[in-house]
């Protein structure tokens, strides 16, 4: 089975489960995430009707934008200072940020670059010692620390589940939405209507996150690796 035919197999059954849970299907965003393939493999994605993709190393992400600047691209990975502004410079949308040391680096950097950066918290709701993130408390706090920024913007949070088990993922799901919600009733209405993204589930379980409210799924190999339909699970 090739890219294709993973991709709208998965964007249908992406639809029927967000029309199961009452939502509408163009609420939810696939990002393929491409860290493990060349640009060959990507052109294909693209040609398939992909075009938002997710990297986790500011030099792949460079590369591969570079050959398809017109495509969407996210930075999921972690955040190293010194990269940030690598990563402003080539990134619609991180993913990743929960330090506040690196708010005031986006600041700067997006500065420079003439740009509004978006971005989203990463929240560690399963509290696993494994995981980076906030703590659910301290997103608050964080928001505090990026409201001066004119050129940072707090789009919605991130999370990822525990896994290999999906009652689990589901419940940090569910969680990391009650979170987002609680969040924009203390904003005021301009700032509630762009805090409106939940970037939850991968390739084994974002049908969790779809069921939990999900706007964007991040599907690694479930999309690119034929594995996967063998028993691998990790994006």
């Amino acid at each position: 089975m090739g890219f294709g035919e993973r991709y709208h197999r998965t964007l249908e059954e992406v639809a029927a489960c967000a029309r199961k849970a009452g939502r509408d299907p163009r609420e939810v965003r696939v990002v393929a995430v491409s860290k493990t393939v060349g640009i060959d493999e990507i052109e294909t994605a693209v040609a398939a009707g992909a075009h938002d993709f997710g990297e986790n190393r500011p030099d792949a992400l460079a590369e591969k934008r570079g050959h398809l600047p017109e495509q969407t691209w996210h930075f999921i990975g972690n955040i190293q200072s010194r990269r940030i502004p690598d990563i402003v410079r080539d990134a619609a949308l991180v993913h990743s940020l929960y330090q506040e040391r690196h708010v005031h680096r986006f600041e700067a950097a997006a500065a420079a670059a003439g740009k509004v950066q978006d971005v989203l918290l990463e929240v560690n709701v399963s509290g696993e010692h494994s995981k980076s993130g906030l703590a659910p408390a301290d997103v608050a706090r964080m928001l505090i620390a990026c409201e001066p920024c004119d050129h940072v913007r707090v789009r919605g949070l991130m999370t990822m589940a525990p896994q290999g088990d999906l009652a689990a993922a589901r419940a940090c799901f569910e969680e990391l939405a009650r979170l987002r919600d609680e969040v924009r009733r203390g904003l005021e209405p301009g700032r509630a209507a762009l805090f409106d993204e939940l970037s939850m589930g991968m390739s084994e379980d974002w049908r969790e996150g779809v069921a939990a409210g999900a706007t964007i799924v991040r599907i690694g190999r479930a999309l690119f690796d034929d594995a996967f339909e063998n028993g691998s699970h990790s994006d």
